[in-house]
Order: C-alpha cells, then structure tokens, then sequence
C-alpha cells in the first residue's frame, strides 16, 4: 500500500504570475494579412443579415475551420449606415448600426440612454474592434497596443494608435468592460506629440484591454497629417487621413468594410494577450526514516516478509512517483519525476511538485 503523510501548512505555497503571449493565432506578435469571408462581405441582401452588424477578420483566407481573430462593426445612434429591419410607420431608424451602438454603451455604461462622448465630442456614430474571446486569454496587456491604419488610394495617409497605459497610467476608468484606455496617437502605451489624444473632433477612441474591445470615434479620423511619407517614398505634406462613414437614412453604408480595409491596407497590427496563472506548490519532505521499501507486491511474500535478506538491514529503493489524495484518500493527482529517485536510510529528499491552475 501507499504511505500516506499529510502536508503541513508550511508545506503548500500559493504564487500567482502574469504571462503575456502573442495573441493572434499565428503565434506572431504582428498580423500584417487580413482577410473576411467574400460571402459575410457581400451579404447584405437582407437588413439583418450578419454582414450587416460585423465582419469576422482572419490571418489567411477563411475555410470552415480558420480561426477568426477579431471583429469589426459600426454602430450609429439613430440607425443611420444599415437598412431599417422593417419599413413603414414605426420601423424607421430601427436597424443594424442601431443595434451596435445600443450593444455597447449596454456594456460599458449599462445605460441605453447614454451616449459615447470622446473628449466633451459626442458624435453620432462608432467603430469597434472586437477580439476574439479565446484570442485574448483573460485580457489584452495594456501597453502593446499598436494599430495602423491607412487611408487613401494612391497617396496613402497613415495614423499609428496605441493605448496611453505608459503615458499616463491613471487614466483608466472603470466601466462595465472593466478598464477604460485612451486611445492616442503613439506606440507601445507611449502618447506621442502634444495633440496626439485629441482632435478639434475629440479623442480617437477608447481601448478597453479586459475585454478586448476597441471604440473608435470616427470623427477623429479625418484629420490634416502633414509631412507624411508614402509608401513610395513621397512625403505628401498635408495629406489627409479619412476613414469618414456614410450615414444616409435607411442606407447600406458599409463601414464595417471601411474600417476593414484601412485595417488591411496598413497591413500592421500588434497586441499581446495576458493571463494569470495561479501555481500550488507542494513541498514533499522524505526524511532518512521514510519511504525506504517499496509498496510493490513483489518486495515481500504472501506473510509480509521482505522477499530479499540484502534489503532488511540496508533497504534501497528508487522513488518515482507523488500522488496528492484529498482526506478519503481518493487520488487526485500525480506527479511524475523526471528520473527515479534513489532513497535509503542514509537519504533525505526534498520534492517540489507545482500544480498550475
């Protein structure tokens, strides 16, 4: 039989530790390829069709089983940008873009009353970023937020975004999405330049890292960007970056779209995700006295006797595995060491055994 010993409380140690990782799936820190599904892109047929309220971004061309790695939407107040979900007396303005709005100042005021104010700018309508949930383990990790977006065809203006966790750690505010970011011009949670969190349309948007979403306020991206460098080299002095959406009533404006390709055409996206890992250690303590025969059935006969002579003065056996049983001694878990561990009566151990959870 097992020898059972209990620990005490000195024995178990608690530790908790943040691991960050990349969060795309493609195990790279920077997502530069961006793709949508052609059938949710182009379905708009209906007003209440999926490609109406998002679109599900991947890393390469979707199959059934490609993972998606964010969401993108827009969402107006007043239903503007979508197409009513029903027509006549009392259908007007109720629509897809409606909903989106609804949807998240729901989830970051718990009102559906309270509209999105960017730096005392209130504006109609938003942008979201919305990360996949297993993407981002228990969170995005403030700081490593870099977006790129691009606009234009054949001068390109580019605004680069990041969160101001590094510039101004005090910023957070508490919402129903947890932590409230900035979100500004910059890099690495690092503001860069002095009107780098506000425009004369307020602030870019906010960054919430708990729950890995991102609101954009669309006003503010259509901004003058002087001295700015095209792909070919060109600096276009006063060049203009504008991602700036249609919202005709009771029209399919497609913004969703408009977001995705200054996404893609900037092809640079990094964020990292991070998790706490909680660890349980065990320190399982052999002193010179224990644990010195086997409780293998071939160590002794039928009567208890020790098989072998050379074992009863000088016992030597080779320790290989630690269960941990709960108080009715039901086994729970088992750890395994690396190498048998050899033990006599000259001998004592020290096992350490950690359990991650």
């Amino acid at each position: 039989m097992s020898t059972f010993i209990r620990y005490n409380s000195g024995d178990l140690v608690q530790d908790n530790a943040k691991i960050n990782s990349n969060t795309w799936s493609t195990g790279v820190s920077t997502l530069t390829n961006f793709h949508t599904s052609s059938t949710e892109t182009l379905n708009y047929a209906h007003p209440s069709s999926s490609g109406q309220f998002f679109l599900d971004v991947s890393a390469t061309a979707p199959t059934a089983t490609t993972a998606v790695e964010f969401s993108v939407a827009y969402g107006h107040k007043a239903g503007s940008g979508s197409k009513n979900f029903a027509s006549g007396t009392g259908g007007e303005g109720f629509s897809a873009t409606k909903t989106i709005y609804n949807q998240y100042r729901q989830l970051v005021y718990g009102d559906e009353n309270q509209e999105f104010t960017f730096q005392g700018v209130t504006p109609d309508d938003i942008y979201v970023i919305n990360f996949e949930r297993a993407r981002i383990k228990q969170g995005l990790k403030p700081g490593s937020l870099n977006l790129q977006l691009t606009s234009g065809s054949t001068i390109r203006s580019r605004i680069h975004l990041t969160d101001d966790f590094s510039s101004n750690t005090g910023s957070a505010v508490p919402t129903g999405l947890g932590r409230q970011f900035n979100l500004v011009t910059g890099s690495n949670g690092i503001t860069l330049g002095t009107l780098a969190t506000q425009t004369a349309s307020g602030s870019y948007g906010f960054v919430y890292p708990d729950s890995g979403i991102i609101i954009l306020n669309p006003k503010a991206l259509k901004i003058k960007i002087g001295n700015q460098v095209t792909p070919d080299g060109v600096v276009a002095e006063s060049s203009e970056f504008d991602i700036t959406p249609s919202a005709s009533n009771n029209q399919d404006g497609f913004n969703a779209r408009k977001l995705f390709n200054a996404i893609e055409k900037a092809e640079s996206f990094t964020v990292d995700s991070e998790e706490t890992v909680s660890s349980q250690y065990f320190f399982t303590r052999v002193t010179n006295q224990e644990f010195n025969y086997s409780s293998n059935t071939s160590f002794t006969t039928n009567d208890g006797t020790l098989r072998f002579s050379s074992m009863v003065q000088n016992p030597k056996v080779y320790i290989t595995t630690v269960g941990l049983y709960n108080d009715n001694q039901e086994l729970l878990a088992v750890a395994k060491l690396s190498k048998p561990l050899v033990k006599d009566f000259t001998k004592e151990a020290l096992i350490r055994i950690k359990l991650d959870y």
